[in-house]
């Protein structure tokens, strides 16, 4: 009983944020910076979920949420992540990081199919209510939109509780007999991360006129904050 109210927070949370994804309010609050340390909080350890949410938000500014392509979903994933990084603090086993990383990268996945068969449930309740979506029926517009909105809390919610609830004791099975040095795997972790970003950051130094520069010149604000502490 306590592991089920343990884990209603946690479903909570990735069902709010999987809903800023898209639906509402899109806040940016799903971003993975965001949800990793939130995930990490309710766990009592934020601090071990913004480490984790930064290595992911590296990794999600290859994806570019807009349309109706598929795309990962990061605000449930994120949760996951944070969450089971958090329930580690302090490991000095070398695997908690990197299985983390793999639990929310393995959730954004599943996470991305749970949309498009939302949308697929969306256009079907639309296709019911044609007539009177053709006649202007201003009560049927605002039927639909809650009823996509809660949908999609449902679905974000449903999605983290299983996530969690299965990838979390896996995650811990396999931190207990991780063997390789935790430095190693961190560094495995950040560069990978690093070359995903590395990536969309070229990507887009080709198509936005004076990218390089604004990126050049955060960087060189941000290690000069770093350094002036």
């Amino acid at each position: 009983m306590m592991a089920i109210l343990d884990l209603i927070p946690i479903a909570l949370l990735g069902g709010v944020l999987g809903l800023d994804v898209v639906s509402f309010p899109q806040a940016m609050i799903s971003r993975p910076l965001v949800a990793a340390t939130l995930g990490g909080a309710l766990i009592g350890q934020a601090s071990s979920g913004l480490l984790l949410g930064a290595a992911l938000e590296l990794i999600a500014l290859e994806t570019l949420p807009f349309g109706a392509s598929r795309y990962p979903e990061w605000g449930s994933a994120s949760v996951v992540g944070g969450a089971i990084y958090a329930s580690h603090p302090g490991s000095t086993q070398g695997g908690a990081i990197t299985l983390a990383m793999l639990c929310a990268l393995a959730t954004t996945w599943v996470g991305g199919w749970t949309m498009v068969k939302l949308r697929q449930l969306n256009a079907v309740w639309a296709g019911r209510r044609r007539a009177a979506l053709e006649a202007g029926a201003r009560g049927t517009v605002i039927e639909l939109q809650l009823m996509g909105m809660t949908a999609d809390l449902i679905r974000g919610a449903l999605l983290t509780a299983i996530a969690f609830g299965l990838l979390a004791p896996v995650a811990t099975a396999c931190i207990n007999i991780w063997s390789t040095d935790i430095r190693l795997s961190r560094a495995i972790v950040v560069a990978t991360a690093a070359s995903v970003a590395g990536g969309a950051a070229w990507k887009l130094f080709h198509s936005t006129a004076g990218a390089r520069w604004f990126f050049i010149g955060g960087l060189g604000l941000g290690l000069f904050m770093l350094f002036v502490r």
